[in-house]
């Protein structure tokens, strides 16, 4: 097992995305709270219906979005590599998950818990306030993607009949049989 130094954390989460408007010194202010965790492949870093008690980035290693039901087989909803950040919206709502996230491959994951990062929006910490705002837009980014593929879903299937239609027409057969 390789450590990690700090200098090696901070130099990556300055490069990921959600801690983009952070700066070194409000990064060393986060940094604190947070935990290394390791996944094995095939391991769930949390399962759908879970208490949502932390938040994570993935510092190496591949992990995938799972949701299931009663009615239908478990689906992938995503792949997630290096950098990627997950498990926000329990930070923001309270909620239990609502999606498996399991390791692909061996993983190093950043945990960042919920009770220390809400003190740290207790006490003001502005790097704290960033991160909900860099939260909120990865949300909203997320939610414009599935509501584009939604659209596109329904345009298919609102098309389809009618690709039956015609093909029944171009193969000489009335659309009416």
């Amino acid at each position: 097992m390789t450590t990690i130094t700090l200098e090696q954390i901070i130099t990556f989460l300055l490069e990921a995305p959600m801690f983009a408007e952070l700066d070194a010194a409000e990064l060393s202010e986060i940094v604190h709270i947070m935990q290394v965790q390791r996944v094995r492949a095939g391991n769930p870093v949390f399962r759908e219906g879970d208490a949502g008690d932390a938040w994570y980035v993935i510092y190496s290693g591949r992990a995938e979005v799972l949701k299931g039901n009663e009615f239908l087989p478990t689906q992938r909803l995503s792949i997630l590599t290096e950098r990627a950040c997950f498990g926000e919206m329990a930070i923001l709502d309270h909620s239990s998950r609502s999606a498996s996230v399991v390791a692909m491959d061996d993983c190093t994951v950043f945990r960042f818990p919920r009770r220390d990062f809400e003190e740290l929006l207790a006490e003001g910490n502005l790097a704290a306030y960033k991160l909900i705002y860099q939260m909120a837009k990865v949300l909203s980014t997320r939610q414009r993607k599935i509501t584009q593929d939604l659209t596109e879903a329904l345009a298919a299937r609102e098309a389809e009949p009618l690709r039956v239609a015609t093909m029944n027409v171009v193969q000489g057969q009335s659309v009416s049989e």
